[in-house]
């Protein structure tokens, strides 16, 4: 793998940025944000130039590159605090799953849409009883003639209200109990029988959070999105996108904090020197600047060896990028509201309000403590503990 871009992955970081900028925190996303209005606009925008679907084929109007170029898009908008969470979602998690095991029907479809953005497509697999232990998905799907029936609870769903559809993860009634063996439905938000109830969250975010109530949804035999009896490697084809999409957003959201307190530290004079001058100030910067840094490589080394098919190679580094970019967009935001001093914690900057943002990053879409689990069992081989 190379560490130098392209020409067009540059001029496609350019030109995110831009629009970024365009849309940025404090003018654009934070007033919504702390109205629990959704950023449409700009996801429209992003849509119509190419942006959300640059990863999805170019047979359906995508930009036929990779999730690299994805991650890229999504780094850029963070670092303009203009982050869209459901880019994590409907093209990363979604699209991917669909245009590997979809049919030609499902591709057709909904593929178009999710490259534009005309259409979203939120992703179900959280259950109350379950949280990270994925083995004890209770969703279930039955036969009920040529249909399926799907019942079950789902929680923590990103964008419900935004979305056309939701992929649900279930397991059929054959595998009640036992090993995993997912089965992908898709499921209109319009469905009979489908409840969304919105969760209260103490954050600021432009996204809602939503509990999902399946009593008996019926579907089609073509909801079903590749085979019954799926193995779980078609579940990860979505999931990994996802860690290194999150991981893009945390980066992308240290950038714009950083970048927040280097501007700061050059302006703001005590004693006729610029606070950026003195060390308890300037090395925490630089510190952040290194994790930073770090994070991205590996996101990076996550995202080629995923577009390159290395599936258990992009699943480790994944892991690690999405921890890493964690830890450093946290540190990164605190360190900017210390910086800041007593404006730090002040509506003018927001700054605050993202550190409550980026905090998700440990917990979601994977705890930091199961990606320990992860490095520990599978890069160490140490004993499984669960």
């Amino acid at each position: 793998m190379s560490f130098i871009e392209t020409e067009e992955q540059k001029a496609l970081r350019t030109a995110v940025a831009s629009l970024g900028e365009r849309y940025n925190y404090v003018d654009y996303v934070l007033p919504r944000a702390r109205k629990g209005e959704p950023l449409t606009a700009l996801w429209n925008e992003a849509g119509k130039l190419g942006f959300l679907g640059v990863n999805l084929p170019e047979e359906y109007g995508g930009g036929g590159a990779g999730i690299y170029e994805l991650a890229l898009v999504q780094e850029e908008m963070a670092a303009q605090g203009a982050g869209l969470l459901l880019v994590v979602v409907s093209p990363a998690i979604c699209g991917t799953i669909i245009g590997k095991y979809g049919t030609d029907a499902q591709k057709d479809k909904w593929m178009p849409g999710l490259a534009d953005g005309s259409k979203i497509m939120a992703f179900g697999i959280t259950e109350p009883d379950a949280g990270s232990n994925s083995h004890q998905i209770t969703t279930t799907a039955r036969r009920d003639g040529e249909d399926w029936l799907l019942r079950g609870n789902k929680i923590f769903i990103s964008g419900v209200d935004q979305a056309d559809a939701v992929l649900i993860v279930a397991r059929t009634e054959d595998h009640r109990s036992g090993k995993l063996k997912p089965a992908l439905f898709i499921v209109p938000t319009d469905s009979a029988n489908f409840v969304k109830q919105r969760m209260e969250m103490d954050i600021v975010e432009a996204d809602s959070q939503f509990t999902l109530f399946l009593d008996d949804v019926r579907l089609p035999a073509d909801a079903l999105v590749g085979s019954e009896d799926a193995a779980l490697m078609q579940l990860f084809a979505g999931l990994n996108p996802e860690r290194i999409l999150g991981a893009a957003m945390a980066i992308g959201m240290g950038r714009y904090a950083l970048n927040a307190a280097v501007k700061y530290a050059n302006e703001r004079t005590v004693w006729k020197t610029p606070i950026g001058a003195h060390q308890g100030i300037a090395h925490p910067l630089a510190q952040v600047k290194i994790e930073l840094e770090l994070a991205k490589v590996m996101m990076q080394k996550a995202a080629t060896l995923y577009d390159s098919g290395d599936d258990f190679g992009a699943a480790e580094a994944a892991n690690m990028a999405k921890y890493a970019a964690a830890e450093a967009s946290i540190k990164a935001l605190d360190q900017a509201i210390q910086t800041h001093g007593g404006g730090g914690l002040t509506k003018e900057y927001g700054l605050a309000a993202m550190l409550g943002a980026a905090r998700i990053a440990r917990v979601a879409p994977v705890s930091r403590e199961m990606i320990l689990n992860f490095v520990a069992q599978h890069s160490l081989g140490l004993p499984r503990s669960y």
